[in-house]
């Protein structure tokens, strides 16, 4: 097969739930953080928000006619709850194997966190594969998160490649949303636990993995195996 050098292959992954065991712990400084202010929101909801921008996810939770003046103090509080986890953050099972096994096949590895400043840091430094990450985006990088798509968008630019040459992963809806919204195709991961693989499926995702383990051990038969063939990476 000819080898395609002009525009370069990206995976672009998105980071809790899909490359870090953070989704439960996310969810429980949230709870907190309601309960601080008086607000009672069960945990099964909370968990199926994660990877919402804080935005979203307060619209989402608490409703968007809801007075908005605490948003930062919940936010605030939110952050320093789950700054208590950052030195003990792990990564999923063969996550750092899998962003090596990207790169290894000569396609461009790039983060598209939700998480923005020291937490998105404390992840990378935890995931420890520096040696395979292109390049990260974040919160910071963009106005308004997933579902929309500029994440996807601004990862697409720091890594050089184009919707066509590249592929999404993630483990919520609002992941497969954004990217679809890109025209990105994703690959959905259960590892988060908010979404079933049905619902991933029905929100874009062309296929469902169970972990990043199943992924790596999948990868030459994936969507990233394409592109890795059209790259000349195998």
């Amino acid at each position: 097969m000819t080898r395609t050098r002009e525009t370069p292959a990206a995976v672009l992954f998105d980071v809790d739930g899909t490359l870090m065991d953070t989704v439960p712990l996310h969810t429980v400084a949230w709870w907190e953080a309601f309960r601080q202010q008086g607000r009672t929101v069960a945990m099964s909801r909370i968990h199926r928000a994660i990877g919402m921008s804080s935005g979203h996810l307060l619209d989402a939770l608490l409703g968007e006619d809801r007075p908005r003046d605490a948003d930062g103090v919940v936010k605030a509080a939110h952050d320093a709850l789950y700054a208590q986890y950052w030195s003990r953050l792990a990564p999923l099972d063969r996550a750092g194997d899998l962003l090596r096994a990207c790169a290894g096949r000569g396609i461009r590895v790039v983060l598209a966190s939700s998480a923005s400043g020291p937490d998105a840091d404390a992840m990378r430094k935890a995931l420890d594969a520096d040696d395979a990450i292109h390049a990260m985006t974040t919160a910071d990088d963009v106005k308004a998160g997933k579902p929309a798509p500029d994440l996807v968008q601004r990862a697409l630019e720091k890594s050089g490649s184009s919707a066509e040459r590249a592929v999404f992963v993630g483990d919520a809806v609002w992941d497969a949303a954004a990217a679809g919204k890109a025209g990105v195709r994703c690959l959905g991961l259960l590892s988060g636990g908010g979404f079933s693989s049905e619902e991933l499926r029905a929100a874009g995702a062309e296929a469902v993995y169970d972990s990043p383990a199943d992924l790596l051990h999948r990868i030459d038969e994936s969507a990233i195996g394409e592109l890795a063939e059209a790259q000349g990476g195998i």
